[in-house]
């Protein structure tokens, strides 16, 4: 059974999280994994969107809390097992922020903890009706402060401060009112693949140059963002496929990519 499963279809690669047993959890072996598949796919020309899914009755629950037990075991307590694995699930969300494609969550059932950190790392997200979020580590005495990254650089600071330091879960609606999902589905896998497939249709130079501008210009001041996105449409009018995309628009035709 792979830990991890990929299936591509088109240009949409579908990874889903397959160990249901645990939740699905984070544990070291997952990081791999998850760490190999998205070094794999920035390299992966032939696949312009991304969809992440979790096998069995929830999405994601975090971190292994029983593998981060057996890491007290060390002589120092276990802090250089956990600087060293939380280091390590940071580079696996930077990875898909760094991603040319844009990935979408299809959460279930929970995400909680660094499985709600995932969520809200990816680019879009829609969640199956009832599924549950929450940051909720404060519980068991351990403060969320890796998933608080994410977290609140999607929604209000009050409403993630407040899930923070409550524990407490938000339904799924609630998660869409905040901006953490695009929506609540009856079927988040199907309506994540078709919402994967419709951004795949786009031109990919086009949407690497807008991915990695969304998110630049977010940390600029308003005079330095303005100045980046300038040059960065100065740059993608120059494409050969914008010229055709252009052209094709004026004379109510279908573009033909080369890309």
């Amino acid at each position: 059974m792979n830990l991890l499963e990929r299936n591509d279809t088109n240009a949409v690669a579908h990874l889903r999280m397959n160990a249901p047993e645990r939740l699905n959890a984070l544990s070291e072996e997952m990081l791999t994994a998850l760490q190999a598949e998205l070094d794999a796919l920035k390299e992966d020309r032939s696949i312009r969107a991304v969809v992440l899914s979790g096998a069995g009755k929830a999405f994601c629950a975090g971190h292994d809390l029983k593998q981060m037990t057996a890491g007290r075991q060390a002589e120092d307590g276990g802090k250089a097992y956990f600087n060293d694995l939380f280091a390590r699930c940071a580079r696996m969300m930077l990875s898909i922020r760094a991603l040319p494609q844009p990935v979408i969550a299809a959460p279930h059932g929970i995400a909680t903890a660094a499985g709600c950190q995932l969520v809200a790392t990816c680019d879009m997200a829609i969640a199956q009706s009832g599924t549950r979020f929450g940051v909720n580590g404060v519980n068991i005495g351990l403060f969320c402060s890796t998933p608080m990254v994410a977290l609140s650089r999607n929604i209000g600071r009050k409403q993630a401060f407040e899930m923070l330091t409550t524990g407490s879960f938000i339904e799924a609606e609630r998660a869409a009112e905040l901006g953490l999902i695009n929506r609540v589905s009856e079927d988040a896998v199907v309506d994540a693949l078709a919402l994967a497939e419709t951004v795949a249709s786009k031109l990919a130079a086009a949407v690497k140059i807008g991915k990695e501008g969304f998110y630049k210009q977010a940390e600029m001041s308003l005079e330095e963002a303005y100045a980046y996105t300038g040059a960065a449409m100065a740059e993608n009018m120059l494409f050969r496929d914008t010229k055709e995309g252009i052209s094709a628009f004026l004379e109510k035709r279908t573009p033909t990519w080369e890309q």
